[in-house]
């Protein structure tokens, strides 16, 4: 059962991304888990070119593995989708139905709310207030969201699945 878990103690900006696209090329890895929102970026840079993602996970530098995103994940739609594209990533990007969906009103409470911009700090991109719904039980999910469908999964299904059959997951 080869899992390899990178985890940072700081609230990013750590070179986890970093680490996990070096791993994923040096190991071969079969399938990569990302469990996250659009706050903090990654910059991979592969093949003489730079990219900036915020939702992708950084292994998809190995073609061979399966990327996912976990049901923990907030996902803002409109950047995974651009990110699928610029990485070319549609036949191998899987999201679990349970992952919660930013929505533009998140957005907009996170950029006018003066005790969250003031006193707490953000980077504006509605993570807080989404995940505020989703604790409220009121958030959207992947399932709910067409153009999510094709890469609508069960993560957990299909990492431990990965796991007994002795394949490497990161």
């Amino acid at each position: 059962m080869p899992l390899t878990v990178v985890v940072g103690g700081f609230f990013g900006d750590e070179g986890k991304g970093k680490i996990v696209s070096y791993l994923a090329l040096k190991d071969k890895i079969d399938i990569a888990v990302r469990t996250g929102s659009v706050n903090a970026g990654h910059t991979v840079v592969w093949n003489n070119n730079t990219y900036k993602l915020r939702m992708m996970p950084s292994a998809f530098t190995y073609e061979k593995a399966r990327l996912l995103i976990a049901a923990g994940a907030n996902i803002n739609v409109k950047i995974l989708l651009e990110e699928i594209e610029l990485t070319k990533t549609h036949n191998r990007i899987g999201v679990d139905a349970q992952a919660s969906i930013i929505e533009e009103h998140h957005i907009q409470e996170d950029k006018t709310d003066t005790h969250l911009s003031k006193n707490i700090g953000t980077t504006g991109q509605g993570v807080g207030p989404a995940i505020a719904d989703r604790v409220r039980r009121r958030s959207k999910l992947a399932r709910d969201i067409p153009e999510l469908k094709p890469y609508i999964t069960d993560v957990a299904l299909e990492v431990n699945r990965a796991l007994e059959d002795g394949k490497k997951v990161i």
